[in-house]
């Protein structure tokens, strides 16, 4: 299959002012900061880090909701990063999100009919009152949810139901690409799986490609085909699902793989633990060279001056690294 969208080079700086001095100082957020990934159609492609690493932003300048600071965000081809309003009207409806807050993220006031209503209708097309209708019954029968349902309020359903109908809401704008921004992470572990299995359902079903946020590795190695590992603001690892934990190479990944809990008491019990040391840098004085230098215990001169580049290690397994510890 061919790539459904190609980010190159992407840049999200923010400005801000601080004060050296008497002066004021300004300075820039590197939220995101020069990373390139493919996403394949009909797959899903996972961003996984640590709190303030850049994922959501990510996700966000492909939803054109930040303009990029610089790069290309190609979406079937056609570069969109630096799009006018008029030219993404008709993207926008083909690219949607669900929120990691299920109940923050719906409109309290509406009904789960009225809110999935306002979602169809508003592509501007004429549509006839059982058209919609049709449609709101097969939305609920998409994320498995009753026709009683319909009636209710977010607050009258429970925490998975609610992001059922948030995934109902995108699925009303029959979109090519879904970004998911931790769909799961406010859920209950039972229902955490019950949401990822509806995920793989509704992509073999309906065809549709994910770029599915999270912390938690391995939620995201159940869903995710391809995964990519971040760290202020950069992509430090790509690889396939599988790779994840049979042969991580860049420490950070081990690290972030050593925090896993596992059921088995023996292996738990065998398995070195990383902890890392320090803390994770400010985005606003990032450190030179490799970002995650301050933290690692391989650092060399070379890795404090020069910022490594991504570099296939076999079978397409980037990894931005100078020494990798195999």
């Amino acid at each position: 299959m061919s790539n459904l969208l190609v980010v190159e080079h992407l840049k999200m700086y923010f400005p801000v002012k601080t004060v050296k001095g008497l002066k004021k100082v300004q300075k820039y957020v590197k939220a995101v900061d020069d990373i390139s990934f493919e996403v394949e159609e009909g797959k899903t492609f996972g961003l996984v880090g640590e709190s303030g690493c850049g994922k959501t932003t990510t996700g966000k300048c492909v939803l054109r909701v930040f303009d990029p600071t610089d790069g290309v965000i190609q979406y079937k081809g056609k570069d969109i990063a630096k799009a006018s309003s008029h030219a993404l009207a008709p993207i926008r409806r083909e690219i949607q999100l669900i929120f990691q807050d299920p109940y923050g993220s719906l409109d309290p006031r509406q009904s789960a009919k009225s809110i999935l209503r306002e979602a169809i209708v508003c592509d501007f097309k004429k549509h006839t009152e059982e058209e919609i209708e049709n449609r709101i019954h097969e939305l609920l029968d998409l994320v498995e949810l009753s026709d009683e349902m319909g009636d209710r309020f977010p607050h009258e359903m429970s925490g998975g139901q609610r992001q059922r109908l948030g995934i109902a809401r995108a699925l009303a704008c029959n979109p090519k690409l879904i970004v998911c921004d931790e769909p799961v992470s406010a859920l209950d572990v039972s229902i955490q799986a019950q949401i990822i299995n509806l995920f793989r359902k509704l992509q073999k079903q309906l065809g549709l490609t994910y770029i599915f946020i999270a912390h938690d590795l391995a939620v995201v190695k159940h869903i995710a085909d391809k995964i990519a590992v971040m760290y202020l603001g950069n992509v430090v690892e790509i690889m396939e699902s599988e790779e994840i934990y049979r042969n991580p190479l860049h420490p950070y990944t081990k690290a972030l793989l050593s925090a896993v809990p596992i059921t088995d008491y023996e292996a738990e019990r065998e398995r070195h633990r990383i902890v890392l040391e320090g803390e994770v840098p400010s985005p606003i004085n990032a450190p030179s060279g490799c970002p995650f230098n301050p933290r690692c215990i391989y650092a060399t001169d070379e890795c404090r001056k020069n910022k490594p580049n991504l570099k296939d290690y076999g079978n397409g397994h980037m990894v931005a690294c100078f020494n990798i510890k195999k």
